[in-house]
């Protein structure tokens, strides 16, 4: 039957039950050509963590695995434009942001979020790539402490972020005041790669609470780490969409990003950083 001839009522399938719902996740996010990282990654980790992924582009980046070489920012307009589109008609369980690269695209996203509140929204202010590179205007910064993360539920910037946020290195013996200084927001916080002595450690701590979890892991030796703090934002944004507590939400978020990291340092991929494995649990080996 060909689009013309299809009557409206069987378009909209009115003679369909229709009774469920899927775990919705609206990411705000870059795009990437090499698949590893932004929403790229998010799509694939929302999608294997049990959730629909949908998205509004906030940039374009030109990257290859050693270097991001150009950031093209989208009209804040049509950004916000496309949240709107997704979060007026389908709405959303949960919010994933990520790349926001200029003072006025941050305004425009918690603009966004004032007007749907309520929604759990997982914030990875996302300022430096894997070689240390600075993927933000510094304005930026300021925008993101001031205008966004009061509006989170929670932030997951790493320990270089987090350094940036905070004005100098996180280590584990400033650690109980530096996270109460991320959680003074009035958002909780998880600082990603603090790493003394060889162990991979991660921070976190939830609004309101008193202490701080330390969540310390096996350190994977590899270059295959492209795009792992979206994977591990958007798996908590995932499973905050299903309904886990933010606590059982970032603890499941932690083992999937370190079985997805394991899993990708297997593979060759460029000659610099690549990404981890998001379909590990399913992946069948090529032949």
């Amino acid at each position: 039957m060909s689009i013309d001839r299809i009557a409206g009522s069987d378009i909209m399938g009115d003679n369909v039950k229709r009774e469920k719902t899927y775990p919705k996740v609206l990411v705000i996010a870059g795009s990437e050509p090499l698949g590893s990282a932004g929403v790229q990654a998010d799509i694939k980790s929302i999608t294997c963590c049990g959730a629909y992924a949908a998205g509004s582009i906030t940039c374009i980046v030109n990257e290859d695995t050693t270097a991001v070489k150009d950031i093209y920012p989208l009209p804040v307009e049509l950004v916000i434009g496309q949240a709107d589109s997704f979060l007026s008609d389908v709405g959303a369980c949960s919010i994933k942001i990520g790349m926001l690269f200029t003072e006025e695209l941050i305004a425009g996203v918690a603009g966004l979020l004032k007007k749907y509140p309520g929604i759990p929204a997982v914030v990875d202010p996302v300022m430096v790539n894997a070689t240390g590179q600075r993927l933000v205007e510094l304005s930026a910064i300021e925008a993101y402490r001031n205008e966004l993360f009061p509006l989170a539920t929670v932030i997951t910037p790493n320990a270089r972020e987090a350094s940036l946020l905070l004005g100098h290195e996180i280590t584990l013996d400033s650690a109980e005041k530096d996270m109460e200084a991320l959680c003074a927001f009035g958002c909780s916080a998880i600082v990603k790669s603090v790493r003394p002595c060889g162990r991979q450690i991660d921070l976190f701590m939830k609004a309101g609470s008193e202490g701080y979890e330390i969540i310390e892991k096996e350190m994977i030796r590899t270059p295959n780490v492209n795009g792992t703090g979206c994977t591990f934002s958007s798996s908590i944004a995932a499973y905050l969409a299903r309904g886990f507590t933010l606590e059982s939400a970032v603890h499941k978020a932690e083992e999937y990003i370190d079985g997805a990291i394991r899993a990708g340092s297997e593979y060759l991929f460029g000659k610099g950083f690549g990404p981890v494995c998001h379909n590990y649990r399913f992946n069948t080996e090529a032949k």
